[in-house]
C-alpha cells in the first residue's frame, strides 16, 4: 500500500485530538506527518505515534510546501471554507469535519457504510456529515436497501461533547451549580430542545441537518423525514429514537436479521435481560448500537429503533479516517 503524506488541521479541539488517537489505532501507512494550526497555536508540540511534532502555522502555501496528499480538517467553518479549496487546488484530498461543505452539491458526503462509491466524486473536497446524521444512517442503510423507506422520524439525545469543550465545561460546571456559558440555559438536570440556531420554520439548523444530510446521502429527495433534536445532561455518546415507515411488510424477526448484517451495526436487543443500547457503552466504539427494535403498531409497516454511538469518534473523527482508508485502499 502507497504511504502517504497526511495532516490535520486543528489537531487540539476534541475532535482533532481523537483524530490523532484514531490515526493511531488504525496505522494508516503515513510517510509524513504534519498539523497546522493558527498563527497562535503555531510552534508548539504534540504527540504522534510516540514522536513530537511541532505544530505549523496554517497558510495558504501549506498544502503545497508539504505536498500534503490528504489532510483532515477539524477547525471549524471558516477555516474550511478558505483553506480546503486551495488545499484541493494542490492536489491535496480533504476531508472535512464541519458543515461547511455539507450541502454543496459538488461536494460528496460520505458515510464509508452507507455510500463510499460517492468518494470517487470529489473534486478534492470530501464532507463529513453532522454526527447525528452518521450515526442514523448507518442504522438506516439495510432498511433502506432491502424494504425501502417513506418516512423517518428523528428524536435526538445528544451529549455535550458535541458542542466543544464549551458544551463539556457547561455540563460539568453546571453540575457544582455554577450558570451556564456555552447553552442559553442550564443543561445539568435538564433537557435542552434546542441545537444550533432556530430557522424561520420553526426548526432549528441541526434538525434540518438531519433531514438535508439524510436525502443526500441516500441521493433520494423522496424521504419525508422530521426531526427533533434535544441536548441532554450526558458527557458523551448520542442516544436516537428512529420511528420509520417502510415500503414493504417485514417479520421483526427478518427485519433483525438483516439490521444485524448491515455494516458497522452492532444489535443490542434482549429486553427480558435489560440489554439494549447505552451512551455509556458506546463510547470509545466506533460500531453504530441499535436495539430496542419493534413494530410500530399505529401504521403500517412501521418500525422503532433506538440507536446510539460515539459522536466524536463514529459521529467525527473515526468517519473521516475510515474516508481517508477507503481513498488509500481504492484510488492511490
Amino acid at each position: 500500500m502507497k504511504k502517504i503524506n497526511l495532516a490535520v488541521v486543528g489537531a487540539t479541539g476534541m475532535v482533532g485530538r481523537t483524530f490523532l488517537k484514531v490515526l493511531e489505532e488504525k496505522k494508516l501507512p503515513i510517510e509524513n506527518f504534519y498539523v497546522f494550526a493558527s498563527a497562535r497555536s503555531a510552534g508548539s508540540t504534540l504527540t504522534f505515534m510516540g514522536k513530537a511534532y511541532t505544530v505549523i502555522e496554517l497558510t495558504e502555501t501549506s498544502f503545497k510546501e508539504h505536498q500534503v496528499d490528504i489532510a483532515l480538517f477539524s477547525a471549524g467553518g471558516s477555516t474550511s471554507e478558505k483553506f480546503a479549496p486551495i488545499a484541493a487546488e494542490s492536489g491535496c484530498i480533504v476531508i472535512d469535519n464541519s458543515s461547511a461543505w455539507r450541502m454543496d452539491p459538488n461536494v460528496p458526503l460520505v458515510v464509508p457504510e452507507v455510500n463510499p462509491e460517492a468518494i470517487k466524486n470529489h473534486k478534492g473536497i470530501i464532507a463529513n456529515p453532522n454526527c447525528s446524521t452518521i450515526q442514523a444512517v448507518v442504522a438506516l442503510k439495510p432498511l433502506y436497501e432491502y424494504y425501502g423507506i417513506k418516512r423517518i422520524v428523528y428524536t435526538t439525545f445528544q451529549a455535550v461533547s458535541g458542542a466543544g469543550m464549551g458544551g463539556w465545561n457547561d455540563l460539568e460546571e453546571g453540575l457544582q451549580g455554577h450558570a451556564p456559558k456555552k447553552f442559553p440555559h442550564p443543561i445539568a438536570n435538564n433537557c435542552l430542545p434546542h441545537i444550533d440556531v432556530f430557522l424561520d420554520n420553526g426548526y432549528t439548523k441541526e434538525e434540518m441537518k438531519m433531514v438535508e444530510e439524510t436525502r443526500k446521502i441516500f441521493s433520494d429527495q423522496s424521504l419525508r423525514i422530521t426531526s427533533t433534536t434535544v441536548r441532554v445532561p450526558v458527557f458523551n455518546s448520542h442516544s436516537e429514537s428512529i420511528n420509520v415507515e417502510l415500503n414493504k411488510p417485514f417479520e421483526i424477526n427478518e427485519l433483525k436479521d438483516v439490521l444485524a448484517k448491515g455494516d458497522g451495526i452492532v444489535i443490542q436487543d434482549d429486553v427480558a435481560n435489560n440489554v439494549y443500547p447505552l451512551a455509556i457503552n458506546a463510547t470509545d466504539h466506533d460500531e453504530v448500537f441499535v436495539g430496542r427494535i419493534r413494530r410500530d403498531e399505529s401504521i403500517d409497516n412501521g418500525v422503532n429503533m433506538w440507536v446510539v454511538a460515539d459522536n466524536i469518534r463514529k459521529g467525527a473523527a473515526s468517519n473521516a479516517v475510515q474516508i481517508a482508508e477507503w481513498i488509500i485502499a481504492h484510488m492511490m
